[in-house]
């Protein structure tokens, strides 16, 4: 959200992102009347993925807002539900943002764009077809036992791979265990982000530092805690498309015609999207 990598979408039925996988290459140099390179310079020029929708409601029945009513109610019910829904959509949707999407209707998440081994179809481009297409990746060997003296040059090994030039990751989301022996392994060294230092309050706790990027860790129930798993994202090429019209937006109140109710639907239409996975890349142990 920081990044503006947040885009709301008018409609469409599909989402189309173009592609930024590789330098222009008409780029050349000339002198006087040479002829220039005006051909195409790839050959896929966009990704497209499938909108996924969710919802979330707020229920009341018609016993409650009738208690509820008045200078005498308790609390204001539909208020503390509706932000109850929006702490319940938040906490889901960090689980999708970190999924494989294996579950029905789930937006692909990070487990989808950025794999094992950079295999899969991601927006219906197949990386063993197209291997510009893989995501960078690094398996620790199951003879390797990974320590705080040694995660730091497996680190540096998926980094190297997945800058270009000026491009390089910003944030590094790890598991529990990679993140603690990381900084046991800097804690004569270690560096904490401000979050306020730009003048500008964040949602993000303090993170240490590799190299430019935040390093933080989660572990919500598709990540894990012990997963020994690390995600090097660039995320000028991370895109959360929404519909505008459906960006967690809480709809009219509806009446059921066979109950004493009221329901508001929250709903939410979207799907992460990616441009570039060549500048992802991902960190994990073998065994």
């Amino acid at each position: 959200k920081s990044k503006g990598q947040i885009k709301t979408l008018s409609g469409g039925t599909e989402i189309v992102r173009p592609l930024d996988y590789q330098n222009n290459s008409t780029y050349q140099r000339y002198a006087a009347y040479d002829t220039l390179n005006v051909n195409a310079s790839n050959v896929l020029t966009s990704a497209k993925y499938d909108w996924v929708q969710a919802a979330v409601h707020v229920t009341a029945s018609g016993d409650e807002l009738r208690k509820n009513a008045g200078k005498e109610q308790i609390i204001n019910l539909v208020e503390a539900r509706v932000k109850n829904a929006f702490r319940t959509a938040a906490n889901n949707m960090s689980i999708d943002l970190f999924s494989s999407g294996s579950l029905t209707n789930q937006m692909g998440g990070l487990g989808a764009i950025i794999t094992a081994a950079g295999t899969g179809t991601v927006g219906g481009i197949d990386s063993g077809t197209y291997t510009f297409w893989a995501n960078q990746f690094k398996e620790i060997a199951a003879s390797d036992a990974w320590t705080k003296s040694t995660i730091k040059g497996q680190m540096m090994i998926v980094w190297m791979n997945a800058v270009r030039g000026n491009d390089q990751p910003q944030l590094l989301i790890s598991t529990n265990d990679f993140y603690a022996a990381y900084w046991e392994g800097q804690a004569d060294l270690a560096r904490y982000n401000d979050p306020t230092a730009s003048g500008k309050t964040s949602s993000l706790p303090p993170a240490l530092k590799f190299h430019n990027a935040d390093m933080l860790f989660d572990s919500n129930s598709n990540f894990t805690a012990t997963g020994e798993k690390m995600y090097f994202l660039n995320l000028d090429y991370l895109e959360l498309c929404v519909m505008k019209s459906a960006n967690w937006n809480q709809l009219d109140d509806k009446v059921p015609t066979n109950q004493d109710a009221v329901l508001i639907p929250i709903i939410f239409q979207g799907q992460l999207t990616c441009s570039n996975r060549a500048r992802q890349g991902i960190l994990l142990d073998a065994q």
